[in-house]
């Protein structure tokens, strides 16, 4: 008995502990990468591990060396780019705004979202995958506090507008069951145990664990100068987050649009965590664009100034794109609106805020392998296969690679696309920047959110007052506000001492 439960605990190892690939596996893998000169990876191979062995070939395994050498040569010897493209701002037939549209139709917008919510056709998907080391943080980015007085994370801030969309919808549609909006967030691979740590620790924030849905986006090999794969240690193969354009390839990959399709969903709000004021699943931006029937919308806000520099959304050579502040001459960001004067012809500043339609999402495997591949120059420690020496560079030498989530823009016919203009200080500051730079830092968000919190009151009705003229702000939950609304009846007529944090709906509960 004891020598078959003996056998019995052996067998059960061996199936569990991860086997080292054959010689055969591992001669046709290194086959492969010789054939693209690619097989310098495998230089300290019969120096490694067993279990180094088993991660090396996996990591290995999972990259096409053909697609990876043809996207370094194109990124190191791009084509020249198109002379003199044309460039022009959208046609007003896809665009609208928040700032003059009929409020008739924002309200019919804002209803209309509402009702699709409260069928349970609508999803969220977060772009989550950065780490606040800019910010002074090691922790995933949205698990940052910028100071409220309810020290609230960017997470729990949107996990608690989801909430409010949610009750607000099923109030709308007479159904809490179905007014479910499933929370797909995408981080890398550095945050993924940090992201999901943080959501169990506090309780998915009120939020059913079942619909708090974490997957990762994929990453890509660095590469040198010299087009050669970089690696990190003789046993690994450095590499890099493949952008926020990943999300297509990662939603495909993770089954997350299989999970679309499951729960019916028809509509989807994609955003990333680093803005303070986004309005998650924002019903008014849902209904603009499912009213539309597009298969992709944007949101943008105005640009502030000529020479911000910021992305804008435009029709080039006759298809929607992005176009970056660098790659326009002076005369074009001054160009005045021919139809208003008083504001910029090229005036919409891109916030990473877009809308699509699952039958769109549906298409991704028929495009997504033709979007293109950005480069960013770094200095990429890495070991030296002809010594084996790990190198810090003091320089930068080699190229990461990226793609953009605007990169399918110009695939999307004309009248399948739009574009939502909307109120920056409403719905977009962004947490980009340390303690002590100018702009987009957490000071900036967190006075930003204060401060919109302070016009819902007055515009309630209630009086803000305070003894310190650096504080006049409130924070109101998203619990009790999603944008504003339904603050009249508690708040009219009310005095409001700031800085003043509102987390109930009771009046003696005001802090």
């Amino acid at each position: 008995m004891a020598g078959l439960i003996q056998g019995t605990l052996q067998a059960l190892h061996l199936a569990s502990t991860p086997q080292t690939p054959t010689p055969e596996q591992v001669a046709e893998l290194r086959t492969e990468y010789k054939k693209y000169d690619q097989d310098h990876v495998f230089a300290f191979w019969d120096e490694l591990s067993n279990a180094e062995k088993r991660a090396l070939f996996d990591q290995l395994s999972g990259f096409k060396p053909a697609r990876i050498s043809c996207l370094a040569k194109e990124a190191l010897q791009p084509p020249l780019p198109a002379e003199n493209p044309t460039v022009e701002p959208l046609p007003q037939n896809v665009t609208a705004s928040i700032l003059d549209s009929d409020p008739a139709a924002i309200k019919a917008w804002y209803e209309s979202g509402l009702e699709v919510i409260g069928r349970g056709e609508v999803a969220v998907i977060l772009m989550a995958g950065g780490q606040g080391t800019r910010l002074g943080s090691s922790d995933p980015k949205g698990c940052f506090d910028i100071g409220l007085p309810s020290h609230k994370s960017l997470f729990q801030l949107q996990a608690e507008r989801i909430i409010k969309v949610q009750k607000l919808a099923a109030a709308k549609v007479g159904n809490e069951k179905t007014a479910i909006v499933p929370w797909y967030i995408m981080t890398s691979g550095p945050t993924r145990g940090p992201t999901e740590a943080f959501f169990e620790k506090n309780k998915y924030f009120g939020l059913d664990k079942e619909n708090v849905i974490l997957f990762e986006q994929g990453v890509l090999p660095c590469i040198s100068n010299e087009g050669k794969i970089l690696l990190q240690t003789k046993s690994r193969v450095a590499v890099a987050p493949d952008g926020n354009g990943g999300i297509y390839q990662a939603i495909i990959v993770s089954s997350v649009l299989t999970s679309l399709q499951t729960r019916g969903i028809k509509h989807v709000h994609a955003y990333c965590v680093d803005n303070s004021l986004v309005r998650v699943a924002d019903p008014t931006f849902i209904g603009f664009a499912s009213s539309k029937s597009v298969s992709l919308a944007t949101k943008v806000v105005r640009k502030r100034a000529a020479n911000e520099s910021v992305g804008l959304i435009i029709l080039k050579n006759g298809k929607p794109d992005v176009v970056e502040y660098s790659e326009i001459d002076e005369a074009t960001c001054e160009a005045k609106d021919e139809r208003d004067p008083s504001i910029l012809k090229f005036r919409a500043a891109n916030i990473v805020n877009h809308y699509y339609s699952t039958e769109f999402l549906e298409s991704i495997p028929e495009w997504v392998h033709a979007l293109p591949h950005h480069i960013a120059r770094k200095k990429i420690p890495y070991c030296d296969p002809a010594t084996g020496e790990e190198i810090s560079p003091a320089k930068p030498n080699g190229i990461k690679l990226e793609q953009f989530v605007f990169d399918v823009f110009p695939r999307i016919p004309l009248e399948k696309f739009a574009c939502l203009e909307v109120r920056r200080e409403d719905e977009f500051s962004p947490l980009k920047n340390g303690k002590g730079s100018k702009e987009d830092n957490a000071e900036t968000s967190r006075a930003d959110v204060m401060e919109q919190g302070r016009r819902w009151m007055v515009a309630a009705g209630a009086t803000v007052v305070s003894e310190n003229a650096d504080e006049t702000g409130v924070e109101v939950s998203p619990l009790i506000s999603y944008g504003g609304e339904g603050l009249e009846e508690i708040f009219k007529g009310k005095e409001v001492v700031a800085p003043a944090k509102v987390e109930s709906v009771l009046k003696d509960e005001l802090e």
